[in-house]
């Protein structure tokens, strides 16, 4: 009887053994995959913020195939004409006509071309890959063609009016206003590149994402206004859109020889166009950073 009972309790503690082992064995193996899970997503969720995210068989050769992209081109070139008046007339001192003016433009240009409307805008959706190379620059050629269309404009009725009333002045850039213009176009490229990335979530709703895009150069354009005037003191001293400075402030330069002019060209390039789009690229760069940390989709 005492054998019997020795050898059903071996029998039965052979079992358990062999569970217990073979759940640990189990339990490592879980845990390995959870970690290799991990580290998968962690790799996905950098792959996924650097992805491209526009159409990917559009290169060079297929992008003028289709007839939306001239229409495309037509919008951008109309759409920085008619800021490129508003800006030229006004100035950038009427900031509630600047932002009424965007808001209507932005709606009526949209489903044409995505109303980019600013190089700045443009080059931080190629940076983020929203867009592609090809289509970015042939966005901003668009773009400075409209802004050259703006300026022939208002100088035709400038001049033809017989009293060859001035432009709104920009002050011109010396070593000494070169890196506070630098700055307040810096930050104000920064705001207009993180509205307008934030506005692609609302982009099914055009009205929001106009309002959205007008808010946000409202906000630039009144820091500008602020920290120009008040910490800097030089008033008209930014444009915040380097289509337009490059008509307005950068090709019109005088000097008195060549280097001179070439000097006030490229430190009018650099404040009033390299910087912006840096700018531009950083706050499309902070609005998906902004998105990864929330759990949004990066649109």
């Amino acid at each position: 009887m005492a054998t019997t009972k020795s050898k059903k309790t071996v029998a039965k503690s052979k079992p358990k053994t062999t569970s217990k082992s073979k759940s640990t064995k189990e339990t490592k193996a879980e845990v390995t995959v959870k970690e290799t899970k991990v580290v998968a997503q962690k790799t996905n969720c950098v792959k996924e913020f650097f992805a491209r995210k526009y159409e990917p068989a559009e290169s060079i050769l297929t992008i003028f195939k289709s007839p939306k992209i001239y229409g495309a081109i037509l919008g951008e070139i109309i759409g920085v004409m008619l800021l490129t008046l508003v800006f030229l007339t006004l100035g950038l001192y009427q900031p509630l006509f600047i932002m009424f003016v965007i808001l209507v433009v932005t709606i009526a240009v949209y489903g044409i071309s995505g109303a980019n409307l600013n190089p700045l805008v443009t080059v931080g959706m190629m940076a983020t890959r929203r867009m592609s190379v090809i289509r970015g620059v042939v966005y901003i050629v668009a773009q400075v063609v409209g802004a050259w269309l703006g300026l022939l404009v208002i100088n035709a009725f400038r001049l033809g009016s017989g009293t060859a009333a001035e432009l709104p002045a920009m002050a011109a850039l010396t070593e000494k206003t070169f890196w506070a213009v630098a700055f307040v176009e810096l930050i104000g490229a920064v705001l207009i590149g993180f509205f307008y990335a934030r506005a692609l979530v609302y982009k099914r709703s055009v009205f929001t994402f106009a309002a959205i895009v007008a808010g946000g150069v409202l906000f630039a354009v009144l820091f500008a206004i602020m920290i120009s005037g008040n910490y800097f003191g030089y008033e008209k001293s930014f444009m915040l859109n380097p289509a337009v400075a490059l008509m307005y402030q950068i090709f019109p330069q005088s000097g008195a020889n060549f280097g001179e002019v070439l000097g006030a060209v490229a430190m009018a390039l650099g404040g009033y166009v390299v910087f912006p789009m840096l700018g531009g690229t950083v706050g499309f760069y902070l609005a998906d950073i902004a998105s990864k940390l929330s759990g949004e989709e990066t649109k």
